[in-house]
């Protein structure tokens, strides 16, 4: 009980500055409808409520289960094996991933089919396979982060080259989507596991991060291969846009119960099965911590459900019509402000936020707390949905204009920060762009590009999970050069080499 009142602490701190801010436009620019009001008030208890739960079970379930798996794999001194575990744990995980779910969902819409929610999971799941397995191997081999990651942006870019710009939007924003609620604390804690047992401590440390960061990039990857062989004309996309006339209050709560019963099922279903078989071959553990982990996997789903259902039932509506309201406003610019106030909240309210944040400390033993973190990622995060804003009022502003830059300082970034903030870095950028950017800053995005003239909802609607992606690459970054500086000789670099 003690570990929920102190997560319902931690959420609470969170979920209360992104209702506020709704509260306050409620009564000054965007005043919305009274029962769409009430569910997004409800949506938020979801939320609150949800996200406790869920933080209690990773705790203690998928935490465990990762780490387990992890130490489990590394026993075995099989390189193959690491690969092919690998390669079959990032597929079957990321198909099931609720987030990638809403992302596929939202451009099959847009698209009318003209892309496939069910070609963008299964693509993207394939990459997300390939580089986890390439990831384990990395650790294994002792490759450095800095020079894998170089190389697979390098690939990026050149396939960038050849892709359309729709294309390119939905590619980056996959990366982001792909790292959501559940596979982040899965992935974090396999790879402590797989490097808990190298000899060196200060290696292990560094290699526990920057699983995510890779994994994030398959997704890119896969989505731009996908581009270029299918050879697809640009894509065109609208999203007819209607404000919500359910006077109801539970009934969208009630219609989206089963479905994200449905998601949240098929995404614990794998690592539950596969807890089950490693239990059985390896881990052979005795009645109590197995039956804390069961009771971990069932908090786990419970507070998903909760906080999916929140979201999905009482805050995406109102993100899109709050943009819309917004972006009809003569002055753009509280757009832009609300934007970057949006995104610095928000963040705070991502599950697998709370799950890295609290590895990382754990991890530097204190060394890296974790509310300077949470600030740096705020700020990041708060910036990239400013510019995407700007980037639908003026729709001259292609999405590449920032992600090019922005990508060429996070990798010139690497040769210069700590190495242990480098896989910080790089897991940040996935963990930053969860269910609440996927839901409620996607769909206030592609609200304000319906309402602005000239707009195109397909490209200026889509890109904002990407930038939510890519600025916590160089927040992290840029934290720990000023660690590396104040600290000198004896602080970070002592730490880091």
């Amino acid at each position: 009980m003690s570990l929920f009142i102190e997560k319902l602490r931690e959420v609470l701190l969170s979920v209360v500055p992104i209702t506020i801010i709704v509260l306050l436009l409620n009564f000054t620019f965007t005043p919305l409808e009274i029962p769409l009001l009430i569910r997004f008030l409800l949506g938020a208890v979801f939320i609150i409520l949800g996200l406790a739960i869920f933080l209690v079970g990773v705790d203690i379930g998928i935490t465990p289960i990762g780490t387990f798996m992890g130490s489990a794999l590394a026993k075995t001194n099989k390189y193959w094996i690491v690969g092919i575990v690998g390669l079959f744990l990032g597929f079957i995980i990321n198909i099931a991933e609720p987030d990638i779910h809403i992302l596929a969902g939202q451009v099959d819409f847009v698209t009318a089919g003209g892309i496939s929610k069910l070609s963008i999971v299964v693509v993207v799941s394939i990459g997300i396979g390939l580089m986890l397995a390439l990831g384990f191997l990395r650790i294994v081999y002792n490759v450095p982060l800095y020079k894998f990651l170089s190389i697979t942006y390098l690939l990026i870019f050149a396939l960038a080259l050849f892709s359309s710009p729709e294309f390119l939007a939905i590619a980056f924003d996959a990366s982001g989507a792909t790292t959501g609620a559940l596979t982040v604390p899965f992935m974090l804690a396999i790879a402590l596991g797989v490097s808990s047992l190298k000899k060196d401590s200060k290696a292990s440390e560094k290699d526990s991060f920057g699983l995510v960061g890779i994994a994030s990039a398959g997704a890119i990857i896969s989505v731009l291969m996908m581009s270029i062989l299918s050879k697809s004309d640009k894509l065109k996309g609208t999203m007819e846009y209607k404000i919500s006339q359910e006077t109801s209050l539970i009934t969208p709560f009630m219609e989206k119960l089963p479905v994200v019963l449905v998601e949240v099922t098929l995404a614990l279903l794998p690592i539950a099965l596969l807890f089950l078989i490693f239990n059985f071959v390896s881990f052979k553990l005795t009645k109590r911590p197995f039956r804390k982990i069961v009771k971990g996997l069932i908090y786990t789903f419970v507070g998903l459900v909760l906080f999916l259902v929140g979201v999905n039932a009482g805050f995406m509506d109102v993100g899109g019509i709050v943009g819309h309201k917004l972006a009809m406003l003569e002055n753009k610019f509280i757009l832009v402000l609300t934007g970057f106030c949006l995104g610095l909240v928000t963040i705070l309210a991502e599950p697998a936020v709370y799950v890295l944040t609290h590895q990382i400390e754990d991890v530097t033993g204190g060394y890296v707390p974790r509310k300077l973190v949470l600030i740096a990622l705020s700020i990041g995060v708060g910036f990239s949905v400013a510019l995407s804003m700007l980037r639908i009022i003026v729709p001259e502003i292609k999405l590449w204009h920032y992600l090019l830059p922005g990508y060429i300082i996070a990798l010139g970034l690497m040769y210069v920060a700590p190495k242990l903030f480098i896989g910080m870095a790089f897991d940040s950028g996935g963990v930053a762009s969860g269910p609440m950017t996927a839901t409620f800053i996607l769909a206030f995005a592609q609200g304000a590009a319906e309402a602005i003239e000239g707009a195109n909802v397909m490209v200026e609607g889509f890109g904002i999970i990407a930038m939510v992606a890519m600025t916590p690459l160089i927040a992290l970054q840029t934290l720990g050069l000023i660690f590396k500086i104040k600290a000198g000789k004896g602080g970070v670099l002592a730490h880091d080499e």
